[in-house]
């Protein structure tokens, strides 16, 4: 596993263009892998035992501009390719993605933002000070275990000034968090090939269908087979039917609400067996194939399904190739992201972020929503500050997304080596493959053994070279 990881890391050289920052690159993840505190940097620093002189040379990494962030979602990607643990429905990978929010009291840090925040505890609406993050992940593993290996995140709300006024960046990223989504995910497509993506109700609207239309006419190819859930109150249109005479022909048929049409036809339910969340469920299900969107008039096929008699869900698919029940199986591994995003948290401590800037104009939690306080500032030196530390929040949450995929790929490519040992004996497993703590855990004890050992390994030689007892550390660190 070692030796693996040791070889992943190397490569990726190629994504920094100063060979001191790549060392940093590695230190960093493996700080994150085997954390167990979740304090950001500092925690790399205490948890690797390197030298406290190296702390602002470990800040610096994330401001860093000899790395591209493009360039490590690519090696990722490649990276889970030749691993050979993608899974794939009908010879397409399956990607989830999703929003999360990161609430943050800094008065000071970028994108910081009032953000109403769901609870199903409270009846009455709540409101956060935040960050809004756009993941989109990808299914790897086999169905007694499924992980989702995070592959792209982004700060989806209150950078549209800092994306103005950095010219790094290739374009204006437009539209809402739900258009920037299904563009993430198309460029995550760009490299996987085609996929399917798993959406959430919040998904399904004529802006997100729009943009998927356009990056397939960028591409030349249709990049994504959309898997969404339906609001309850949706409605659809027949298909239009050819009437003979002169006349535009029309583009729609009679609307219908799809909800009515599951009690119209219940003498017509269909059942059958599926696996959903690892259990065998008995599932009553109608499929429809339906125009959907106001002056958009997309075919979609929709199937409305029902549980074991619990209240019925509505789903829709662009690829009329995926079958009923294949859809209402598929949409269940859209909660494999929700995991991800937990495991981001607890064990990655992929939020533990602290970046700030003093020419940030203060958070005034009183100004309305509306009004972004970084169109008052004018300063070029200002704006290029405010910009390292959104290119630092960026960086730190896209090595944890990488810690996190490492973490996955080593429970599922060497669950034998974890579970042989006896530093990881459990008196009752759930699962042959090791969880990402479990795996974590592991490391952390191998890891340690090592660093008092001579080692051919790169990563332990690197860590070495920053530790206290490093007779080079300071020369690194002028480096």
């Amino acid at each position: 596993m070692l030796n693996w990881l040791d070889d992943s890391l190397r490569s990726a050289r190629n994504c920094f263009t100063r060979t001191q920052t790549h060392k940093w690159f590695i230190v960093i993840v493996i700080g994150m892998m085997i954390g167990q505190e979740h304090i950001g940097v500092t925690s790399v620093i205490r948890e690797l035992w390197l030298n406290p002189v190296h702390y602002h040379a470990a800040l610096h990494f994330f401001r860093s501009t000899a790395l591209s962030l493009e360039m490590l979602q690519g090696w990722l990607i490649q990276l889970v390719l030749k691993s050979g643990i993608l899974y794939t429905e009908n010879g397409m990978p399956v990607m989830p993605a999703d929003g999360t929010k990161k609430s943050k009291e800094g008065k000071k840090m970028p994108c910081i933002k009032r953000l109403h925040q769901e609870s199903e505890n409270s009846s009455k609406p709540s409101f956060i000070y935040g960050q809004m993050f756009g993941v989109v992940g990808v299914l790897a593993g086999n169905i007694g275990k499924l992980f989702c290996i995070p592959l792209s995140i982004k700060i989806h709300d209150g950078d549209r000034q800092i994306l103005k006024w950095d010219a790094r960046e290739p374009e204006l990223e437009s539209g809402s968090h739900v258009v920037r989504i299904i563009r993430d995910a198309c460029r995550c497509a760009r490299k996987l090939g085609r996929s399917i993506l798993l959406l959430d109700a919040y998904y399904l609207s004529v802006p997100a269908l729009t943009a998927l239309a356009e990056e397939a006419k960028s591409a030349g190819h249709e990049l994504l087979s959309i898997v969404v859930r339906a609001k309850k109150n949706a409605s659809a249109y027949l298909l239009p039917e050819r009437k003979s005479g002169k006349g535009r022909p029309p583009k729609k048929g009679e609307t219908v609400k799809l909800m009515e049409l599951w009690e119209r036809d219940a003498g017509s339910r269909c059942q059958a067996t599926v696996t959903i969340y690892g259990k065998e469920e008995t599932v009553s299900f109608l499929s429809y194939d339906l125009l959907w969107g106001k002056k958009l008039y997309k075919l979609l096929r929709f199937v409305i399904a029902s549980i074991d008699g619990s209240k019925p869900i509505i789903l829709a698919t662009n690829d009329m190739n995926l079958a009923p029940l294949q859809i209402i199986r598929l949409y269940s591994y859209r909660f494999k992201i929700e995991c991800a995003f937990f495991q981001l948290k607890h064990v990655i401590a992929g939020f533990a972020h602290r970046f700030w800037s003093a020419a940030m104009p203060k958070l005034n939690r009183f100004a309305p929503s509306s009004s972004d306080p970084l169109e008052s500032v004018g300063n070029e030196n200002d704006r290029k500050l405010i910009i390292g530390a959104y290119r630092a929040t960026l960086t730190y949450v896209t090595v944890a997304c990488i810690a996190l995929g490492l973490l996955q790929a080593c429970s599922l490519m060497f669950a034998d080596e974890i579970n042989a040992s006896p530093l990881r004996w459990i008196r009752t497993r759930s699962n042959p493959t090791p969880s990402e703590a479990s795996t974590a855990d592991f490391l952390r004890k191998i890891i340690f053994k090592l660093f008092g050992l001579s080692s051919n390994l790169s990563i332990i030689r690197i860590i070495k070279s920053f530790q206290l007892c490093s007779d080079d550390s300071n020369q690194a660190d002028a480096a």
